[in-house]
């Protein structure tokens, strides 16, 4: 299938961060503001999903948001998830079908965290799905400025450099 067969079928739409979404699932259930850490300026839905498409030569640019998320691989190539790590250096986990080659299915990437994602060289696209609790909302989306990041993370600058415009 085509990256524009995908985003077709799947009803899927740009994405400010890069690549094309779809928001598969909201919880009904929300949490209140009292219920949540103070991170969280008012109150959300208990969990959200989304697929999320990829074509080679894209990036998920970098971004944190106040939640938990987690990766899903569902289709197509290898996926590079980048997190600027505390101690400034950038890890780097491989969603991806190939197990033996260390590809991962799942991934979590903690609250607050900056992160990224590219498919491979070679992967065409890849498909993934993101899970997020509490549940994402765009006031809990921060995408990184390239000269604050690169002078709080000098170690990753060419991940830095790569995932931001």
């Amino acid at each position: 299938m085509t990256v524009e067969g995908l985003v077709s079928r799947l009803g899927l739409a740009p994405h400010p961060e890069g690549g094309f979404y779809r928001e598969t699932y909201r919880a009904a259930d929300g949490l209140p503001r009292a219920g949540l850490p103070a991170r969280f300026p008012g109150p959300r839905s208990a969990s959200t999903a989304i697929l999320y498409l990829l074509p080679e030569g894209a990036k998920s640019r970098l971004h944190r948001i106040a939640s938990d998320e987690l990766w899903h691989y569902h289709l197509g190539g290898p996926l590079e998830i980048v997190e600027l790590a505390p101690d400034g250096r950038a890890e780097t986990t491989v969603l991806g079908a190939d197990l033996a080659a260390g590809h991962a299915l799942q991934k979590a990437v903690a609250a607050g965290r900056w992160f990224g994602a590219r498919p491979r060289r070679g992967a065409g696209w890849c498909l993934a799905g993101c899970t997020v609790a509490p549940g994402f909302d765009f006031a809990d989306f921060e995408l990184g400025v390239r000269s604050e990041l690169l002078s709080l993370f000098p170690r990753a600058r060419a991940e830095i450099l790569d995932l931001t415009d």
